[in-house]
Parts: C-alpha cells; sequence; structure tokens
C-alpha cells in the first residue's frame, strides 16, 4: 500500500514539475526589448500567420471556401501586448506573400495586407493585459471595366 501511494506520488510530482517547465521558457526579446513572437503551426488559413499563445474563438468565427474564393473571419485572444503583435504581422505577412498597405492606430489597430486577389484586414484591440486578435480575409472587389461606348 505504501509503495502505491509512493508510486503516486513520485507521478503527480513529476507532472507538475514538467508543466511547471513549459511555463518557465524564456521567451525572445527584440532590439528594444519587445517580446518577439513566433506562428502557431496549424492556422485554419494556411498563408495568415497566428502568434503561438493565441486562442481560437470558434464560437466568434467563421470560414467559407469554395472555388478558389476564401472569406472568413477569425477571432483569436491571448495574454501577449498589442504592440507585439503589430510588428509580428509587419514581419510575418510579407513572408506568406502579403503586401503591406497601411496601419491605422487609435486605441485599436488595424493593419491591411492585399495579394493579387484578396484583401486581410486584421483588427487589434487591447483589452487589459491581453489582445483581441479580428483577421478578416475576403476577394478584393473588381473594378469594372470602362465602356468604349457612351451611355444614352
Amino acid at each position: 500500500m505504501k509503495r502505491n501511494v509512493l508510486v503516486i506520488a513520485l507521478l503527480g510530482y513529476s507532472v507538475i514539475a514538467l508543466g511547471g517547465c513549459a511555463l518557465l521558457q524564456k521567451k525572445a526579446k527584440g532590439p528594444e526589448g519587445q517580446t518577439l513572437l513566433e506562428p502557431q503551426a496549424i492556422l485554419k488559413f494556411g498563408d495568415i500567420p497566428v502568434p503561438v499563445g493565441f486562442k481560437l474563438l470558434a464560437q466568434d468565427s467563421y470560414v467559407f471556401e469554395s472555388s478558389g474564393v476564401r472569406v472568413g473571419v477569425l477571432k483569436y485572444q491571448g495574454k501577449v501586448q498589442a504592440d507585439a503583435v503589430v510588428t509580428f504581422y509587419k514581419e510575418q505577412m510579407p513572408m506568406y506573400n502579403w503586401q503591406f498597405l497601411n496601419a491605422i492606430e487609435y486605441g485599436e489597430r488595424l493593419l491591411n495586407f492585399e495579394r493579387e486577389n484578396e484583401t486581410c484586414i486584421i483588427r487589434l484591440l487591447p483589452k487589459g493585459n491581453a489582445t483581441l486578435i479580428t483577421i478578416s480575409l475576403g476577394p478584393k472587389s473588381q473594378i469594372p471595366k470602362k465602356s468604349s461606348r457612351p451611355v444614352k
């Protein structure tokens, strides 16, 4: 009986010790001491990165893909400051062939990216010590061709 208790105690201690090691990992720091973020391995859209540590809010998200057309709104939440997430997207999106268009910052941050037939808007909303990311993806609007014939 004592032996079983000892085995269970050692097993429990091992689980706690190994779990604690994962929490003690050092985060990489940039030149100004800013946290550097890494992209997650599994993505809803394989060409739009999401920082490690952000959790998908499935009840607030949707994705539609058909015949080469992709539309979606994905929401994620994580305990990282919005400035670090802005830096993450400015560095990572070009690696996935997205062109940075502009950024708008006014408490929340909006980052606009595009490529051949798609646009991606990334909205970052600070919430205390966490950040809510909303990724909106859709096709670019097609500019109608001008007709050479006058309209009557």
